[in-house]
């Protein structure tokens, strides 16, 4: 195995651009593509690229504070000791490996975008704890836990396909989380790849000699108040740095966060996630002034979000304007019986994943397709669903799209990560196939 990992290592840090550079070769990918197998002509994709170009600006938002505000919240001194204490259970590099796969899983079942950061922030403290640990490897093995999202309780397919009112409710009516993200291959998929994948990751562990760590000097991100006489303060800067005012804010935000599980049960979404991050954040450092020094320092890392995504948006734009994305589903459905359909559907989605990295958008543009060859083949349509979901989660582990907040997070580059990813592809691959060809 280490052998491999270091073939796939070799052959990332050699060929795998800049992710900026990967979505604008990914354009003109799908430009070209687009020209060969739908009838749309040059003038026709530019029209498509650009009139999508701006579809993600509300997602594009979201997960620029998801960066953000889980950065704030991870350089405060009461986070940094609940992380470090946990870390402290690793007692060798193979431990470290293990625990934040593991812990990384378990966050992404119960939300994909807390598990996002928190197994990123996690990998961190890990990274201080832990003498000759690979720092690459515990960063890869933190997003590489991504790959359950899709099957937990923030799933957006099934999430959405058990909501009334839904855009194919008149196709399949409203389908319940009983018969799919609780369904018997799922679980057996989730239950087995949090089993085996940890030590997947643990095989992984390069040589000692090309074992790259990290100095813990480097991961240090303490926010310090500047030393002010209270004497000395103008009226502003003692509003600056009054812990009342945070207190009350951080009050203000834990009431309605009360209200909402109160009301909503244990729905994370999104912008509660990133509502509960901001808060806690603003309480936990103490001051405004700290915790805008904190913001400062965390926005440094999110300029790759804000440039990148809107080229996906228009990459999406002409994958679903132009017939594209329907054009590779139903390549797929051509070559499917009624065994081999939900696992070419699983397929399917994970290619039209790298041009549409969205679970909503994804499902948006192949459930008229899916859907419809499901019911003219008998197929069961709960287990279509999660083929495409799935497959939406599949090829993440090696889209750059996804791994943006970890990798500023970590402060390193996809090159540095997608070499690991790429065998738990395959290996996570094999095991997904197997919960829709055998159950």
């Amino acid at each position: 195995m280490r052998v491999l990992v270091s073939f796939f290592n070799r052959i990332m840090q050699r060929y795998l651009p800049d992710p900026f550079l990967f979505v604008i070769i990914l354009t003109f990918a799908v430009f070209g593509l687009g020209l060969i197998f739908t009838d749309n002509g040059p003038y026709q994709m530019v029209q498509h690229w650009g009139n999508g170009f701006w579809g993600l600006l509300t997602f594009s938002m979201q997960m620029v504070l998801v960066l953000v505000t889980g950065h704030v919240l991870a350089s405060s001194r009461i986070f940094k000791k609940g992380l470090g204490a946990l870390a402290s259970l690793a007692k060798s590099p193979g431990q470290a490996i293990l625990i934040v796969s593991f812990v990384s899983m378990v966050a992404s079942l119960i939300n994909w975008g807390f598990g996002l950061v928190i197994g990123a922030l996690f990998a961190k403290e890990l990274a201080k704890k832990v003498k000759n640990v690979d720092y690459r490897l515990l960063i890869a093995s933190a997003y590489g836990g991504f790959v359950v999202w899709h099957g937990g309780i923030s799933g957006s397919i099934p999430l959405t396909i058990a909501t009334p009112g839904h855009f194919s409710e008149d196709m399949i009516g409203v389908i319940s989380t009983d018969q799919t993200i609780f369904a018997g291959f799922n679980i057996f998929i989730v239950i087995a790849l949090l089993l085996v994948l940890p030590f997947v990751n643990r095989f992984m562990m390069p040589s000692k000699e090309e074992t790259i760590v990290v100095d813990p000097a480097l991961l240090q991100e303490d926010i310090q108040a500047a030393a002010l006489e209270k004497e000395a303060m103008t009226p502003a800067e003692r509003l600056e740095n009054s812990r009342i005012i945070s207190l009350l804010a951080g009050i203000l935000g834990l009431v309605f966060l009360f209200y909402y599980f109160a009301t909503k049960g244990f729905n994370l979404n999104l912008d509660i996630v990133n509502f509960l991050f901001l808060f806690l954040g603003i309480l936990f450092h103490g001051t405004p002034k700290q915790f805008l020094e904190a913001v400062l320092n965390a926005v440094k890392g999110a300029s790759g979000i804000i440039i990148q995504f809107p080229f996906y948006a228009g990459i999406m734009g002409m994958m679903t304007a132009s017939g594209l994305a329907a054009v590779m589903s139903e390549a797929f459905v051509s070559i499917s019986n009624d065994y081999t359909f939900h696992f070419f559907t699983f397929l399917s989605a994970g290619l039209v994943n790298f041009f549409v990295p969205s679970g909503g958008g994804q499902w948006a543009v192949q459930a008229p397709i899916m859907l419809e060859a499901a019911q003219s083949m008998g197929a069961s349509i709960p287990k279509t669903a999660m083929a495409v979901a799935w497959g939406d989660a599949w090829t993440n582990l090696i889209q750059p799209f996804w791994a943006l907040p970890a990798l500023a997070i970590a402060g390193l580059k996809a090159k540095d990560i997608m070499g690991f990813c790429v065998l738990t592809l395959l290996v996570s691959g094999v095991i997904i196939s197997m919960g829709f060809l055998f159950f």
